[in-house]
């Protein structure tokens, strides 16, 4: 059996998340280049602890993407207030996304991209 690079990365980054305490509980690909692909069709998000009815996975860890965080968020009615730490881009896939900053609302619908910059206090 050979032994390729890309299934000793595979198993390293396995073993790496279980040490952790992050298995991922989705699929997601990493080349060596860095290019990388969820499969959001895999993603279940989990309960957040800053906000009732939030559920949110990273699916991009800040040790992959420092700059910029991604991940997969689900509201349900609800609002919570919030201050990022890394850049953020939020696509809206059903429903409508509100965000309060300096007494503005932004509001983006189904279909919308919404870019936050880092260190953003939203609501």
């Amino acid at each position: 059996m050979n032994i390729s690079e890309d299934m000793i990365r595979d198993i390293v980054e396995k073993v790496v998340s279980q040490t952790m305490g992050k298995v991922n509980k989705f699929e997601k690909e990493v080349d060596k280049s860095g290019i990388l692909v969820v499969r959001t069709d895999t993603v279940k998000a989990e309960k957040f602890e800053h906000g009732e009815r939030v559920y949110v996975t990273d699916v991009v860890t800040l040790e992959e993407s420092p700059r910029m965080g991604a991940g997969v968020m689900e509201l349900d009615n609800t609002d919570f207030e919030w201050t990022l730490t890394y850049d953020e881009f939020d696509y809206v896939i059903e429903g409508t996304l509100e965000i309060e900053i300096d007494g503005r609302t932004i509001v983006a619908n189904k279909g919308d991209l919404v870019y936050i910059p880092k260190d953003s206090p939203i609501h």
